[in-house]
């Protein structure tokens, strides 16, 4: 890497102030509870008041607590004689929830507030995208383009400005990614030193402490622990640390690298994505254990017979909660007018509204109709070139093994096969947005066929003319859709016709069928 280890931060940094900029602009706007925030903000504002989930003033028909937080009346819960009574029954960890109940401590139960955690980490997701695509690609310049599409993704933008847990889970799928790429680097710079200092032998050596893949299972563990979806992430990430160890041996010509590998790095691995992720997934789960107020918690009975019945009996309580959470996903089959099929969701088919106000006056907009609305849908031109820089990968991977593009092959595979088998084997209830952990691969995929187009550094400087242009004429495209489609991701209030021209099709508009 030539480029300097300055320039490798400021670059990055400067992508990252540029995208948070976009997503802090407005962000308490609209001054709504948008599509499930209904759930979210206000189950992160049960959790630093009661430490679990608590039952809401209302339900679907009549939103009572919804109305009350607009107004700034913040008494949206139910009295209950009891705490059992009162508690709520929740379908996903709490990570997430506290994440979004931490810009509420500091900033108020407002729309701001239950916004800004999803704002900050779509921000840093920025900076760490951007970070590892240098890494990857020894380029501070594709490092730059990598976090600029991402800046520019509407997706991406939509979910760093809405209090769901999603964003949360990209982001620390993406912070595991990262860790391990890290790891990666590390574990070969020792095995170089090691082959360079010491005498041979037919497996090497161990690899001892691998603080970058611990910090990894912390990251998976806590991805588990904002949706059950991240343990697909994690099963793919060990096969792949697996995957990479066995390569790294085999590059230095070590005589037995398999054995190696198993004997020396498969324990700490084991380690590293089973015990790690289970300790950081129980963790989150203190506000549940320390209270008496979660769903199923049985306080009363878990402290009746001393402290080693009540950890026996808290434990079996936690997991009949998870059980009783796996047959709510297991028979989740509900119709919603935003639904959409997984193998639908690389070409934008059915975004899903997040916001959209049935009346507003005419002088919103000086026009005889308005619209305001917050759209969650990628930008196109960005989703449309990662279908084909993904296909670019398989080419490439199979004709080359290229580690790069099999890792993000593998991530995405992990990301969206899962929710196609869920589809076909149990017509779940699905949504695009479900993709968003998947982002950050697919522009990784077009940061890696950017590379190939630009061509090495010392390539003719026609070929390289050729590549930048091409390159730069792509990330101006993306730029300009992002920019016409700010007005439906952002909640901006424009003349109906203005709103009906961003609609790139007409199942953007229409229900998914019954």
């Amino acid at each position: 890497m030539q480029e300097s280890a300055l320039w490798g931060w400021i670059g990055p940094l400067a992508v990252a102030v540029f995208g948070g900029i976009l997503r802090f602009v407005r962000l308490a706007e609209p001054k709504a509870v948008v599509f499930d925030e209904t759930y979210y903000a206000k189950d992160a504002y049960a959790l630093l008041k009661y430490g679990a989930e608590r039952a809401m003033l209302g339900d679907a028909e009549n939103p009572i607590a919804d109305k009350r937080l607009i107004t700034d009346n913040l008494d949206i819960f139910k009295d209950c004689p009891s705490a059992s009574e009162c508690a709520s029954f929740v379908a996903h960890p709490p990570l997430g929830k506290w994440m979004i109940g931490v810009g509420e401590w500091l900033f108020g139960m407002t729309p701001f507030g239950w916004r800004f955690a999803a704002a900050v980490v779509g921000t840093l997701s920025i900076l760490i995208l951007a970070r590892v695509a240098r890494r990857m690609t020894r380029s501070t310049l594709l490092g730059c383009f990598a976090g600029l599409l991402l800046a520019l993704d509407g997706l991406h933008f939509v979910l760093s400005r809405t209090a769901l847990l999603d964003i949360f889970l990209m982001f620390w799928v993406l912070a595991a990614f990262a860790c391990l790429v890290v790891d990666r680097d590390r574990a070969r710079e020792r095995l170089v030193d090691w082959y360079e200092t010491s005498p041979l032998s037919a497996q090497g050596p161990s690899l001892g402490a691998r603080p970058w893949r611990i910090a990894a299972g912390v990251c998976l563990g806590a991805a588990c622990a904002v949706k059950w979806s991240g343990v697909f992430f994690l099963i793919a990430f060990a096969v792949m640390s697996l995957m990479w160890d066995m390569g790294a041996r085999r590059a230095i010509g070590l005589r037995e690298p398999y054995k190696a590998t198993f004997a020396r790095d498969v324990p700490s691995l084991l380690a590293a994505v089973t015990a790690v992720p289970a300790v950081a997934y129980v963790l989150t789960w203190t506000g549940w254990f320390a209270t008496a107020n979660g769903w199923g918690r049985n306080w009363e009975q878990a402290t009746s017979s001393g402290p080693a019945f009540f950890v026996i009996d808290s434990v079996r309580s936690w997991l009949q909660y998870h059980f009783e959470v796996l047959g709510f996903h297991s028979g989740l089959d509900d119709y919603h007018a935003n639904m959409s099929e997984p193998w639908t969701w690389p070409v934008l088919f059915r975004p899903v509204s997040f916001h959209y106000p049935a009346e507003l006056p005419p002088s919103a907009c000086g026009a005889d109709s308005c619209s305001q609305a917050v759209l969650g849908v990628g930008t196109p031109a960005l989703w449309y070139g990662a279908v084909l820089a993904l296909l670019g990968l398989v080419v490439r991977y199979v004709a080359s093994r290229d580690w790069r593009a099999g890792a993000v092959l593998l991530t995405y595979g992990a990301g969206w096969l899962p929710w196609v088998y869920y589809a076909t084997a149990q017509n779940r209830t699905m949504y695009l947005f479900y993709m968003i952990p998947l982002v950050p691969f697919m522009v990784l995929a077009l940061t890696l066929g950017a590379g190939l187009a630009l061509g090495r550094a010392d390539a003719a400087p026609a070929r390289r003319a050729a590549g930048a242009a091409v390159v730069g004429a792509f990330a101006l495209i993306v730029l300009i859709n992002f920019w016409w489609l700010y007005p439906v991701l952002s909640a901006e209030t424009i003349p109906y016709q203005e709103w009906w021209a961003r609609m790139l099709m007409d199942s953007w508009v229409a229900p998914a069928p019954k």
